[in-house]
């Protein structure tokens, strides 16, 4: 019976979740997600339709016997199959990640990669766990690190460990934390979205600063050079949605800290002093006429591609794109992302998006987890390829000594980006991005423009810290 209420907790949990999710939705996203790391409305965290009521508990029975026949959850996974599926988004970036793994593997067990979109991947596959019917289920799944909370806890029996296939301390640190739960880890990390600032070093010059005059500093310092930077050359700073909340995702990460406590859970806004700090930061860039407003990634690409904007501080896997300006060759850098000013936990070092692999514990769990023990969890030479066929970068520490990752890439004055990032992400503070990233988000973006029209900062955390214990708890 206590398994069968925990089941059911989580359920409602998610069903909370999928409320504001949707509310959320402004139906502009695109299927990778925060993979490419802009928020196009991919808020859609769960889905789980009609299939999530109590009826479909109470199937289970009171000693919450699962279909295979055992108890307390626990599924017989033991069983061999003759193809191991996976669900994954992205054709040209995941997919094509499975389908490296798979030309590399020496398994005699063939692999079925199903594609489909993100926001299909996540209702499919919290109406299969809630239904409690594994038959359709995949034996991988790709989850975005911020959604794989919310699957952890309300479906911890459906996921296979898979820490005894891998060595963790080969991953950055931060990619575990977000791929485990109670101190097991379920998921093998994947691509990292550690962030960077790139920066125009022609505007720089122009005004009279270097790279290394933005290397390592905080916002407010970088804001100071801005102000400098726009009164020489006229040029913007960053561009700014106003309902994108990643750049707050970025600041707050920085500092080791997330919109809930530690437990993932409870709502911390009103007295969380770093949200205070980026609220002000953002202010003063565009209070000062030092951002340019965007509503959509085109135009965000535009900023940066059209030379309107000379900073642009996200994941790294906007690189692609600002090299897709062939003729910007050369006058491009990248260092950190810039700390919070007045905090001394702040690093410069962050993340913007990122997924890991998960295996679902079913038939065909241990094929599954050698399967990505053999590739994604231990094989060198297959990430040099991920990275210059796929642009995928991972977290797979050893991988950043391989010769993909010393590259010296001419776009960018013969910088090692590659490998510059890969450091950066083993400095990446760990948080726990809890069940709420999303829906927090939203009031607090909300809550930003009540900010910017003139309403007292303590009193506009306050009411979105009412308001989130009020909608979540």
């Amino acid at each position: 019976m206590k398994n069968k209420y925990k089941k059911l907790i989580g359920i409602l949990v998610l069903a909370i979740i999928v409320v504001f999710a949707m509310v959320a939705c402004d139906g502009n996203g695109d299927d990778n997600g925060d993979d490419n790391g802009y928020d196009n409305g991919e808020e859609v965290d769960y889905d789980n339709g009609d299939d999530n009521g109590d009826e479909d508990v109470d199937d289970n029975g009171d000693e919450d016997v699962d279909d295979d026949g055992d108890e307390d959850g626990d599924v017989d996974g033991g069983a061999d199959v003759a193809e191991i599926t996976a669900w994954a988004w992205d054709p040209l970036f995941n997919v094509a990640a499975l389908e490296i793994a798979e030309s590399v593997w020496d398994g005699d067990v063939p692999l079925n990669v199903m594609e489909s979109s993100q926001d299909d991947i996540v209702q499919r596959l919290t109406t299969q766990l809630a239904s409690g019917v594994t038959t359709e289920l995949p034996n991988i799944v790709l989850i975005e690190d911020y959604r794989a909370p919310g699957f952890l806890q309300s479906f911890p029996d459906m996921f296979y460990p898979i820490e005894a296939y891998i060595n963790s301390a080969d991953f950055v640190p931060y990619k575990n934390e977000a791929t485990s739960l109670d101190g097991t880890q379920f998921g093998l990390p994947f691509d990292t979205g550690a962030t960077g600032l790139y920066v125009r070093v022609d505007y720089l010059e122009e005004a009279g600063f270097s790279v290394e005059d933005v290397t390592n500093v905080d916002w407010d310092e970088l804001i100071d050079i801005a102000l400098d930077v726009y009164a020489e050359t006229g040029r913007h700073f960053i561009t700014v949605d106003p309902n994108d909340t990643g750049l707050m995702r970025v600041m707050l990460q920085t500092a080791g800290v997330w919109f809930t406590e530690d437990d993932g859970v409870t709502p911390f806004i009103a007295d969380n002093e770093y949200i205070a700090t980026l609220f002000t930061v953002l202010e003063r860039i565009i209070d000062e006429g030092l951002s340019i407003p965007v509503t959509d990634w085109a135009e965000f690409l535009a900023g940066f591609n059209n030379g309107d904007v000379w900073a642009v501080p996200t994941g790294n896997w906007i690189t692609p794109s600002v090299m897709a300006a062939e003729d910007q060759e050369g006058l491009w850098a990248v260092v950190p992302i810039p700390s919070l000013p007045g905090h001394a936990t702040s690093v410069n070092a962050s993340n913007l998006g990122g997924s890991s692999w998960y295996v679902l514990d079913i038939d065909g769990r241990e094929q599954a987890a050698a399967f990505l023990a053999d590739t994604f969890g231990s094989n060198v030479d297959f990430y040099q390829t991920l990275l210059t066929d796929v642009g995928a970068m991972g977290t797979f520490i050893p991988a950043f000594d391989g010769e993909a990752y010393q590259t010296e890439v001419e776009f960018f004055n013969g910088q090692r980006i590659f490998y510059d990032v890969g450091n950066w992400a083993t400095e990446i503070p760990l948080v726990n991005f809890g069940l709420h990233t999303y829906a927090i988000g939203d009031l607090l973006a909300a809550a930003l423009q009540d900010y910017l029209g003139g309403e007292d900062l303590e009193s506009v955390l306050e009411a979105a810290q009412a308001q989130a214990e009020s909608q979540l708890n």
